[in-house]
Parts: structure tokens; C-alpha cells; sequence
């Protein structure tokens, strides 16, 4: 697939205190270029390692991966990765730690204007100079949000980057997100616990079963863009999604109705 992404019966085992532990298991997936792509599934499914494959931070060990037709590996241009703990450097300041991260791609030396503009995107206005330590964990979240955007990469993977907030904020910065992502088009890969993030961001959500990870379902979100995270609150449509989604990670855990029931 040129331009996308493109997984081929890939497995992962790690060596654990002396013993193997099967991560992955013949996972197979195609994302098109463009594509916003969210991972769900169970804790321990697999869905960081995954990304953390796709984003060349782990060694391949069975299987093809191909990012825009190449293997990959840390520290390709064309992507950028975003933790779900912001990753600041303390001793510069939101508009420095930003900087920091563009200046190191060519051609990005010269943004300050671009930078100054992200950051009031997600709503920094005024704290451009102000350190991390003096930021709320939400707002240390939107420079990270900024500082991934900065890069203009075509391929972008976040490990769920708004786990560690409250309900409003998350709220906000899905928006922001989807607000972004609008305006670059980057192709998304997205791992999450949340599975109204995932409807509400994505174009397809991959689910996930418990280890060894496996794909389980692969599920089109037919909602219109461009998307208002709230908006889609009130929709029908939403909540059908999400309950289909639901029921398909029951199944991943194995916590169907009688399952429960007999326990």
C-alpha cells in the first residue's frame, strides 16, 4: 500500500524473568494514508507494542511492517510519537520545549511563527515563556500536543496521550486533537482504553484480544467529518457504535454475559 501502513503477520515474544511471554500474534492490518486508526483492546493485548513496532522503537521479530513502503526505525522524519506522559524537558519553557523538537527536522529551524500558532491552537495563549513545573498536567499536555504537530509528520502515533486527565479537559484536547489532525492529515494510530475517544477521533477501531494480542474486529466509524467530540454525544449513531465496540471487548476479556453470570 504506498503511502500508508502495512502489517503483516507480525508476533512479538518478550523474555520476562526468565520466561517467554507472547505479546502478539499474527497481526495483520493495512491503514491507508490519511487514515485515523485507533487500537483498543484489553491491558496486556499488545496495542503499545504494536506501536512501538510501527514507530520503530522495538526491534521486528516475525513478520513485515511498512511505513510509507520502508521498514521502520527511530528517528524517521516522516514520523512522530506522543506518550501518554508529556515527556517535557524542565528547564525549557513551552515554547522552547516545542522548538526544541522542530528545529531538529530540516527545513523546521525557522517556525516561530508556526510554533506560537500551535501552541494558541491549544489554548496556550500567554504561556508560551511559562515552565512545565508551572503548568497543570492538562496544559503540559497541550504542548505536548503541539510539540507533535510541530513536526509535520506523516505519520503520527499516539499511546494514550489524554489517560492521565479529567473528563472536561480530555474533552478539550479530543477536540484540539480532531482540530489538528483536520488541518495536517497525518495518518493516526492511536492506542486507547477509551472507547468514546475512539469513536469520536477515529476512522476505524481496531479491537484487540487479551495476550497474546490478536485482531478481533475491525470496525468502519461511518460518522461525518469534520467531528465535534461533544457534538457526537447526542448522536444516535454514536452510541450504537459504541456498544457494538463494547460487546466486542467483552468478548476480547472473555466477559460475556454468562461468563459473568456463572461467576
Amino acid at each position: 500500500m504506498e503511502g500508508g501502513i502495512v502489517v503483516e503477520r507480525v508476533s512479538h515474544v518478550y523474555a520476562q524473568r526468565g520466561r517467554n511471554v507472547h505479546v502478539l500474534d499474527d497481526i495483520s492490518l493495512a491503514i491507508r494514508h490519511g487514515q485515523f486508526v485507533a487500537l483498543v483492546g484489553p491491558s496486556g493485548s499488545g496495542k503499545t507494542t504494536l506501536l512501538d513496532i510501527l514507530s520503530g522503537l522495538v526491534p521486528l521479530q516475525a513478520g513485515d511492517v511498512l511505513v510509507a513502503g520502508r521498514a521502520p526505525h527511530a528517528g524517521r522524519p516522516d514520523t512522530a510519537r506522543m506518550f501518554a506522559r508529556d515527556a517535557l524537558l524542565p528547564w525549557l519553557s513551552a515554547y522552547q520545549n516545542v522548538y526544541f523538537a522542530a528545529r531538529t527536522r530540516p527545513g523546521l529551524q525557522e517556525r516561530e511563527k508556526a510554533i506560537l500558532t500551535l501552541l494558541n491552537e491549544v489554548g496556550l495563549h500567554g504561556f508560551e515563556r511559562v515552565y512545565p513545573r508551572q503548568l497543570s498536567q492538562g496544559m503540559r499536555q497541550r504542548v505536548a500536543l503541539a510539540r507533535t504537530f510541530s513536526l509535520q509528520s506523516a505519520y503520527v502515533f499516539l499511546d494514550e496521550p489524554f489517560g492521565a486527565l479529567d473528563a472536561q479537559t480530555k474533552l478539550l484536547l479530543q477536540d484540539k486533537l480532531l482540530a489538528l489532525w483536520e488541518r495536517f492529515r497525518s495518518t493516526v494510530v492511536l492506542v486507547t482504553h477509551d472507547l468514546g475517544e475512539a469513536v469520536a477521533l477515529s476512522d476505524r477501531v481496531i479491537v484487540m484480544s487479551s495476550r497474546p494480542g490478536r485482531i478481533l474486529a475491525d470496525v468502519t466509524i461511518d460518522l461525518p467529518r469534520p467531528r465535534s467530540v461533544r457534538a457526537l454525544q447526542t448522536r444516535r449513531e454514536y452510541h450504537e457504535i459504541y456498544s457494538r465496540l463494547w460487546r466486542e471487548l467483552e468478548r476480547a476479556a472473555g466477559m460475556t454475559p454468562e461468563s459473568v453470570g456463572a461467576g
